[in-house]
């Protein structure tokens, strides 16, 4: 059978630990592990555990959909028809996610779903956790679906342009796909090595995709002697705690102040920090890699760093962010920049002159939106509750004919050494920070981020349960600082939001 679990959801109550301990368990206070694919024996148990799930964030596949009752928004757009085809370019998190509500808001046509990888929708946050510490493989991270979704798959099969006039996509066959309505999930790919012969080395991988997590699995089991990882960020603290349980040598090198340290300033950096190095990761901050050196062969060997070191490595993962997969859609008319695909609030792809496509949606890490939260200008949102929530509303917006925006405070997380933490709306833009509850120091507390005198992001470090309540907050356009009696006073530090 085949699970996944919605960490923006998830708030650690573990009563799906007490019902099936042999899927779901804890690495630490909080840090939900689990068995993506467990075995038929475990169904009983796993339908227990999603049933009494307080907030509901365990999927199960073959779960039937249900029709949910029309949004009372009046249409603005002709709706869709049972006649109409809907096309879906990337088999991602947000293009399931978008094929199921178009289900479930009724829509009765045909729904394509083309995608570049040969593999069903999957889950990326397990790649970096549970795939490299060999809990489960690349093939049993696979997202569940319900048991009627009725799409057409088409995988393995790239599409390379668009043509907005004749409603086609054109894919790398040759073949063309009509559509009456279109949505763009095509999401990100890594950014490589900016050095070609270097990031051709044997040994140079990056973390994306379910191929990429294979790859570096395999390497992991074959005597390798140090990893190196470059970046700090979320998906190179997760590498590196997976390494660290491995019993495998690792070292990060980051150009940044401390791990993390520019979305969530300094002070929850160092405690990232402290966590590396109890866990042996040998973390370099300030520093970055001036060329990767390999033997005659062409097998990596050495990197040399900005501090004038080199250090023997056999491995080493580029983990330095993601470019969009939007090279497809040059001379479509379809408006984009360098970090995606440009849309209204309403998820309709904008046209070069700002004009809504109403026919093109755009969601998940491609799509460019507008975010009073975090003020003007367009953003991104690359993160598992944004792909869902903005999949969500370009889909019902499809079916419906309406303009309904997409107004979700952003949620998302990460688990390194054991620790969770999961944050609420856009800490990256705050200019100060106050610790509401608890410590840094003991690893247990709610940190508030303010701008210009107001609430705009919350990062709870094993307090799961307090999230939902900050959350609110931003949503209500909360003050900064926080005048309310969840202040602990014992945690009395304002502290600056310094990236």
């Amino acid at each position: 059978m085949e699970i996944a679990v919605d960490m923006t959801k998830c708030q650690s109550y573990a009563q799906c630990c007490f019902l099936a301990p042999g899927v779901f368990r804890f690495e630490g206070e909080e840090a939900l592990a689990y068995n993506p694919n467990p075995s038929d024996d475990e169904r009983f148990r796993v339908l227990q555990s999603a049933a009494a799930c307080p907030v509901q964030a365990i999927r199960v596949a073959g779960a039937r959909l249900s029709v949910r009752a029309a949004d009372t928004a009046e249409p603005m757009h002709a709706p869709l028809t049972a006649d109409d085809r809907v096309v879906i370019v990337g088999a991602s998190l947000a293009g399931l996610t978008a094929a199921e509500t178009l289900r479930t808001a009724g829509f009765t046509g045909t729904i394509t779903v083309l995608g570049d990888e040969p593999h069903l929708p999957y889950d990326r946050p397990p790649l970096s956790k549970q795939v490299l510490t060999g809990v489960a493989d690349t093939i049993t991270t696979r997202l569940p679906q319900p048991a009627n979704l009725d799409v057409d798959w088409r995988l393995g099969n790239t599409a390379t342009s668009l043509d907005t006039g004749s409603k086609q996509v054109l894919l790398q066959s040759g073949a063309r796909v009509d559509y009456d309505r279109l949505l763009i999930a095509t999401g990100r790919r890594s950014r490589p090595w900016p050095v070609t012969a270097e990031a051709a080395l044997d040994g140079v991988f990056v973390l994306r995709t379910a191929d990429d997590a294979a790859a570096i699995r395999e390497r992991l089991t074959s005597n390798t002697s140090r990893v190196l990882v470059i970046g700090g960020g979320f998906t190179g603290g997760e590498i590196a705690s997976s390494c660290s349980s491995l019993g495998i040598p690792v070292t990060v090198v980051d150009r940044g102040p401390a791990p993390m340290a520019k979305l969530f300033g300094i002070a929850i950096g160092e405690m990232m920090r402290e966590l590396h190095r109890e866990h042996d990761v040998d973390l370099r901050t300030g520093t970055g890699v001036t060329a990767m050196l390999g033997d005659d062969a062409g097998r990596l060997t050495a990197a040399q760093l900005t501090d004038g070191s080199t250090i023997d490595v056999d491995v080493a993962i580029v983990a330095i962010g993601a470019v969009p997969n939007s090279e497809w859609l040059a001379g479509s008319g379809v408006a984009s920049d360098d970090e995606g695909v440009l849309c209204d609030a309403a998820h309709h792809a904008l046209s070069a002159d700002g004009r809504p496509l109403l026919d093109v949606f755009v969601a998940g890490d491609i799509a460019r939106h507008p975010n009073p939260l975090a003020g003007p200008g367009m953003w991104t949102s690359e993160h598992w509750g944004a792909a869902v929530g903005q999949a969500e509303t370009a889909a019902r917006n499809m079916v419906h004919g309406t303009d309904t925006p997409h107004q979700d405070v952003p949620v998302f997380w990460t688990t390194q050494f054991g620790q969770v933490l999961k944050a609420a709306g856009e800490p990256a833009i705050a200019d100060t920070a106050q610790i509401t509850q608890g410590s840094l120091g003991a690893r247990s507390a709610a940190v508030t981020f303010g701008r210009d005198g107001r609430l705009v992001a919350a990062v709870a470090v094993n307090q799961s349960k307090w999230l939902p309540y900050y959350q609110a907050q931003i949503e209500a356009g909360a003050a900064f600082p926080l005048d309310d009696p969840t202040v602990d006073p014992a945690a009395d530090t304002t502290l600056s939001a310094a990236r």
